[in-house]
């Protein structure tokens, strides 16, 4: 079945609210409206779950005597699956800003350089992409797979696909619409609410039951 398409998501809205359905987003103040509710809703959605259509694995080269990275393209709302040295076969841990400071610290004028062991997210860059520093400071060029739920940019051409699933996106954005329009004798903003969140649950667990392992914790 084909990704639902931001055009479609929101003339399926607009239906449910007994308003004309469009050709483009961008056609009327209420369309606009409309698009906008869906991004909110996409959002909220997003965040919900660690959704598997929202996996990527970004792969940073290290280079000699540089410890800080910019993870271009994933901004700041990612979340961490794990993060693997592939060059050294092994898994990377995460450490606190404080504690790797120390470990900077401790090492005096000149860092401890090596193969990175650890990893620690500090900043962005200009782009508003995350920014990693490593360390034991690199010595030369090695591989390090971030594996990573990386949320979509906003919709924003009428062609663009989402990946989440689309009835809680869709429900999400119409009780919000209901909201800003006022009851008008349909569907309550709050019954809509409702609908959405049980709409949300129910993909979430339909989802996570393809994923049993992600629920099993062993010491590693």
């Amino acid at each position: 079945m084909a990704l639902p398409t931001y055009l479609e998501l929101v003339n399926d809205i607009l239906v449910r609210m007994r308003e004309p359905e469009v050709s483009t987003v961008q056609e009327n103040t209420l369309s606009k409206l409309v698009g906008k509710l869906v991004n909110d809703s996409k959002r909220q959605v997003e965040d919900a779950y660690n959704w598997n259509c929202l996996t990527a694995t970004l792969t940073a080269v290290t280079s000699a005597n540089t410890f800080n990275y910019g993870l271009t393209g994933v901004g700041q709302r990612f979340k961490v699956i794990d993060v693997y040295n592939s060059t050294a076969k092994k898994q990377m841990k995460a450490a606190s800003t404080a504690s790797l400071n120390s470990m900077f610290l401790t090492a005096g004028d000149i860092p401890e350089t090596g193969s990175p062991d650890y990893y620690n997210f500090n900043g962005v860059t200009a782009a508003g992409d995350t920014q990693v520093d490593v360390y034991p400071v690199p010595a030369g060029a090695e591989t390090i797979f971030f594996n990573l739920y990386v949320p979509q940019d906003k919709l924003s051409a009428d062609s663009d696909s989402m990946l989440v699933p689309e009835e809680p996106v869709i429900l999400g954005a119409f009780a919000r619409a209901l909201v800003e329009r006022g009851e008008d004798g349909g569907l309550s903003s709050s019954e809509a609410y409702a609908l959405y969140k049980a709409s949300l649950a129910d993909a979430i667990a339909i989802e996570s039951s393809r994923y049993v392992e992600e629920d099993a914790w062993e010491a590693v």
